[in-house]
């Protein structure tokens, strides 16, 4: 596809902890049709999670804005821990020094710059977001869309991880009119799972190597990847493989629960179908099919 025509995207992410943050990026990373314009990393030690997004630019030969942003929920103590991956960054070539206190402005000055064009794609507690909503109150409007890998809107699975950990962020970016705004959650992305070792099996192109030695410590206490942000980032370039209800969210402060009402003229589309397989076939179609 001609850069031109691309789809521009920033990733806001909490890379390192649950491995499917670097999974996903290495998905944007490999996906043509991506003009990833800047990642900002948010929750428990950004800084250290900016490095290990570093790492995934590096091995692609790729050089992408890098920021690290809040590290501390809007309100009350973390509950992200700061992210165990990070032992990864011994063993790979990695930036160190990054702009820090800036990730906002940088969000805000790239999509300024691109209206109507910016696909926002968060898939981290939502502090970065909230406080560039608030800074910013134009800028949902001037998003092509908004995309969260974030809540639970069917079925018993209580609060989801993103959310519980920012829940007034949640609020606020929900309360945000972003002209197309998009939730993929855990109704859909705990469909979407692969064993450790078949995972771990297909990792041989250089784009995974770094995944899957970041994997390590999540294999450690957990048998299989559940591809919650991938799934989200796939969506906007295969649209066919999730299906879209549209309705309301409302997100519950106290825990982070999120609600789900249909309504055909609500602000928010959910994910409420997916094709797993076609997934898997996507994806490693595509970061296979990277140079």
């Amino acid at each position: 596809m001609i850069k031109g025509m691309a789809e521009r995207v920033l990733l806001d992410t909490d890379i390192g902890n649950d491995i499917d943050d670097a999974v996903c990026l290495a998905y944007l990373l490999a996906q043509p049709e991506c003009d990833l314009l800047g990642i900002t990393t948010v929750t428990a030690a950004p800084v250290d999670r900016a490095s290990l997004a570093s790492v995934l630019c590096r091995v692609a030969d790729r050089s992408v804005p890098i920021l690290p942003g809040a590290g501390v929920p809007l309100v009350g103590p973390p509950v992200q821990k700061p992210p165990p991956q990070a032992a990864a960054l011994a063993r790979w070539p990695h930036d160190e020094v990054f702009p820090v206190g800036e990730a906002v402005e940088f969000m805000r000055r790239t999509i300024r710059a691109h209206p109507g064009e910016v696909t926002l794609l968060a898939i981290g507690p939502l502090t970065n977001v909230a406080l560039l909503f608030a800074v910013d109150p134009v800028i949902p409007s001037l998003l092509r869309r908004l995309v969260l890998m974030g809540g639970a809107f069917a079925g018993d699975h209580g609060p989801e991880w993103n959310i519980h950990n920012d829940p007034y962020a949640a609020a606020r970016v929900y309360a945000g009119s972003a002209r197309v705004h998009r939730s993929v959650g855990l109704d859909v992305t705990t469909q979407v799972r692969m064993d450790a070792p078949e995972f771990l099996s297909r990792c041989d192109h250089p784009l995974l190597r770094p995944v899957a030695d970041m994997a390590a410590s999540w294999f450690a206490e957990r048998p299989e990847v559940t591809f919650h942000d991938p799934l989200a980032a796939a969506a906007i370039f295969a649209p066919e493989l999730c299906g879209f209800a549209r309705g309301e969210v409302s997100v519950d402060t106290a825990d982070g629960g999120t609600s789900w009402r249909a309504a055909i003229d609500g602000p928010h589309e959910v994910a409420d179908t997916v094709d797993p397989q076609a997934f898997i076939g996507h994806f490693f179609a595509t970061v296979n099919g990277a140079a």
